[in-house]
């Protein structure tokens, strides 16, 4: 089988060695891909929002399989245009991957079939929004409607920081267009926790739980980022709260996305708030987490393409989908001032981190010289599978202290949070 993977980042390099797995894949390609990925697959220089281009690569090159792994593309109708050609694909179409593009659509649907999630209001102008703000509970949560790589979600402690974030989404446009529209939503707490789902629009068969940290640097302090690492399964999310979520979330969110007409196939990603109400959405994302599945996918036992294709075809509930026992943890190694201004093109060793731990590539390119550098804010994610956290944590980071380059910057708490829930 020939199969193309869109995207370049840590996710697409753990999502292609799963596939190549499969005896029955003889050629894949990345499209853009990154030099770590380079050594798993054919790199072909498309970006992946370039969709005319990606589509006429398919059709040339007779790709029997495609996985879209971003949003951008899926949100601007990738897998639509792929199906008009005959070619088969993992990942949901333009109008169910709406369930992440626009956060009030999102959240009306969560509203309208009555799915667990925070109170919140949407507004469009900017004094209305003012005038919300200052007679609101604090703290509160401002939300860009659209796609922000992340970033359009701004938790503000007091009224002035949340007046401040409508000024940057709604005036200054700092998240361009997606920020025209905006949902002011209550502040939930409790441990969050991210289930990432198979679904073909029918069944839904959620993977092992994990635990991401968001935050830039140690005991969870700096700005957001794009996450420092990941741990799974996460604790907190027992037996019992995943009945309760399957029933309450998971199984209701497939069945409300049918009943508007807009079946979801792919993978469905739900970030959750373990609430003392129970678990609550905090977010959808149409597709695969990142560094989430850098930890989920290495615990996985079945067939990836099996699985992407059952989902596909729509027969995802004839597939027993299994994950072994035991821990996973992904630690990220950042550039020196990410997720703000940093520098690219430092010279990467990779030392023998790779003889004992899983090394995925999210921002790196070779350089003129035929050099492993950076390229990005997040570089590397190293990934350990062990029979326990503890000691699944502690093969990441010794992994982790064998890579170097200049202005490495990197949390040391990844897991910590998870352990100590573990000893409660």
């Amino acid at each position: 089988m020939k199969l193309m993977v869109v995207g370049g980042g840590g996710r697409e390099h753990a999502i292609i060695r799963k596939l190549r797995e499969n005896p029955e894949v003889k050629t894949l390609y990345a499209l853009p891909g990154n030099a770590g990925i380079a050594q798993d697959a054919e790199i072909v220089p498309i970006p992946a929002t370039d969709l005319d281009r990606i589509v006429h690569f398919a059709e040339e090159k007779k790709i029997d399989f495609a996985v879209i792994a971003p949003d951008d593309p899926l949100a601007m109708g990738l897998v639509d245009r792929l199906h008009e050609k005959g070619i088969a694909c993992f990942g949901p179409d333009q109008k169910a991957a709406e369930i992440e593009s626009s956060k009030i659509f999102a959240k009306n649907l969560m509203k309208k079939y009555g799915i667990p999630t925070a109170a919140f209001e949407v507004f469009e102008d900017l004094e209305a929004a003012r005038a919300y703000v200052q007679t609101a509970r604090v703290p509160l949560v401002v939300k860009a409607d659209g796609l922000a790589l992340g970033k359009g979600v701004l938790i503000c402690a007091t009224r002035e920081e949340a007046l401040e974030a409508l000024e940057a989404m709604m005036v200054e446009k700092r998240f361009g267009k997606s920020g025209t529209r905006v949902v002011i939503e209550e502040f939930l707490e409790g441990p969050e926790v991210s289930v990432l789902s198979f679904t073909d629009g029918e069944t839904i068969v959620p993977m092992v739980s994990s635990m991401d940290h968001k935050r830039a640097l140690d005991g969870d302090q700096g700005l957001n980022t794009g996450g420092m690492g990941t741990v799974a399964p996460n604790p907190y999310y027992t037996r019992e709260i995943a009945e309760r979520t399957m029933r309450e979330i998971l199984l209701p969110t497939v069945q409300a996305m049918k009943a508007e007409g807009r079946p979801f196939k792919g993978c469905l990603y739900f970030g959750l708030m373990l609430t003392k109400d129970g678990p609550k959405v905090i977010e959808y994302n149409c597709r695969f987490g990142d560094p989430e599945t850098q930890v989920v996918l290495p615990l996985l036992k079945t067939d990836l393409l099996t699985i992407m294709r059952a989902v596909e075809d729509g027969r995802l509930k004839e597939i027993p989908v299994e994950f072994r026992d035991g821990a996973d943890c992904c630690v990220i190694l950042a550039s020196g001032g990410y997720p703000e201004h940093y520098e690219k093109g430092k010279v990467i060793d990779l030392g023998r981190a790779e003889e004992t731990a899983q090394v995925f590539h999210s921002g790196t390119a070779l350089d003129s010289q035929g050099h492993l550098v950076t390229a990005g804010g997040r570089v590397l994610g190293v990934t350990f599978v062990s029979d326990t956290l503890k000691h699944a944590i502690e093969g990441a980071y010794r992994a982790a202290d064998q890579i170097q380059f200049e202005g490495r910057h990197l949390r040391r708490d990844i897991g910590a949070r998870a352990l100590k829930a573990l000893e409660e």
